[in-house]
C-alpha cells in the first residue's frame, strides 16, 4: 500500500516535475554553459572562454548600473505598492457588502497587458500630449522619460498601479481572518483607533504583509517590459535593468555567452537580496511573536 501511495504521488506530480525539468533545470544547465564560451547566438561554433565573460560582466558600466537601478526601484516600488495596498485593502474590508466586486475592479489592472499600460503612458507622457500641453500652459515643461529622477518615479508608478489589486487582494485576506473579539478586547482597554491600526492590525497583518513584501521586492528583480516599452534603459542606463540588460547583450549585441554570465550574477544578486529581506523581515515577525 506504502509503494502504491507513493507511486500515485509520483504521478500527481510529474507534471511539475516534467515542467521545471523542460523549463528550469535544462535551461540553468545550458545557462551555465553557455557563460563560459563566446556564441553569438548564430555561428555553429564557439570557443570556451573561461571566466572571461564574467570578470568582463563586473567591469561593465551598464552591468554597474542594472544592479543600483534594481534598488532604486525597490525604493520606488516597494513602500508605495504597499502603502496603496494596504489602504485599499482596509477600505475594501470596512464595506459592508460588495467586497468581492470592488477588489476584482482593483485587481483587473494585474490582468492587463505591461505592453498596453506602457504604450498608453508613452503616449499621455509624450510632448504633444494633452497632460503635458496643459502642464506647459501653466509654466511647467517637464521631460518625464527624458530625466533620470522622473523615468524611475514613471516605471515604479505604472508597476505599482499594476500590482495594488493582487498585494491588496492578499492582505484583504489577511485582514478578514484577524478576530473581531482583539479589537472589541482593545476598545475596553481604551486603545484609540489610530493605535489599533499600528499596535493591533498591522502585527496581526505580519503573515499577509510578509507575502506581499517578498513578492514586491522580487518584482523589482525582474523589471522588462515597463523600461523596454518607455525609456529602453536610459535616458544613460539610469533605468537599465538585469532583464533588460540581458536582452540587450543576447538579442541585440549577440553576445549570448556574456548575456548568460550577466543573467547568473543577477541570479545570485537576487538570491542573496531576498534572502537578506526575509531575514529582517523575520526580525520584525519574531518581535511581534510570529517567528
Amino acid at each position: 500500500m506504502d509503494q502504491r501511495n507513493n507511486k500515485l504521488g509520483w504521478l500527481f506530480a510529474s507534471p511539475y516535475l516534467i515542467y521545471s525539468l523542460l523549463f528550469f533545470f535544462i535551461p540553468l544547465i545550458w545557462s551555465i554553459f553557455l557563460s563560459v564560451t563566446d556564441w553569438d547566438l548564430i555561428a555553429p561554433t564557439f570557443n570556451v572562454v573561461g571566466f572571461e565573460n564574467f570578470l568582463e560582466a563586473l567591469r561593465s558600466p551598464s552591468v554597474h548600473a542594472a544592479f543600483w537601478n534594481t534598488y532604486k526601484f525597490m525604493m520606488i516600488f516597494v513602500p508605495l505598492v504597499t502603502a496603496l495596498a494596504i489602504g485599499v485593502a482596509v477600505l475594501v474590508h470596512g464595506l459592508p457588502r460588495f467586497k468581492g466586486l470592488f477588489l476584482i475592479g482593483f485587481f483587473l489592472p494585474y490582468l492587463s497587458s505591461g505592453v498596453v499600460s506602457a504604450l498608453i503612458v508613452k503616449g499621455l507622457l509624450s510632448y504633444t500630449s494633452p497632460v503635458n500641453e496643459f502642464l506647459r500652459g501653466i509654466g511647467l515643461d517637464i521631460n518625464w522619460l527624458g530625466s533620470p529622477l522622473s523615468a524611475l518615479f514613471v516605471v515604479g508608478l505604472i508597476l505599482a498601479w499594476k500590482f495594488t489589486g493582487y498585494y491588496a487582494l492578499i492582505l484583504t485576506s489577511g485582514l478578514e481572518s484577524i478576530d473581531k473579539e482583539v479589537y472589541e478586547a482593545a476598545a475596553i482597554d481604551g486603545v484609540k483607533d489610530g493605535q489599533r491600526f499600528w499596535r493591533i492590525t498591522l502585527p496581526l497583518l505580519y503573515p499577509s504583509l510578509y507575502t506581499t513584501l517578498i513578492l514586491g521586492f522580487g518584482v523589482t528583480f525582474g523589471i522588462f517590459t515597463e523600461v523596454y516599452q518607455l525609456t529602453g534603459g536610459g535616458p544613460g542606463n539610469a533605468t537599465n535593468t538585469w532583464q533588460m540588460e540581458i536582452f540587450k547583450q543576447a538579442f541585440s549585441n549577440m553576445q549570448v555567452g556574456y548575456a548568460s554570465a550577466v543573467a547568473l550574477l543577477a541570479s545570485v544578486a537576487t538570491f542573496i537580496s531576498i534572502f537578506a529581506i526575509r531575514k529582517i523581515l523575520e526580525i520584525w515577525g519574531k518581535r511581534n511573536g510570529w517567528v
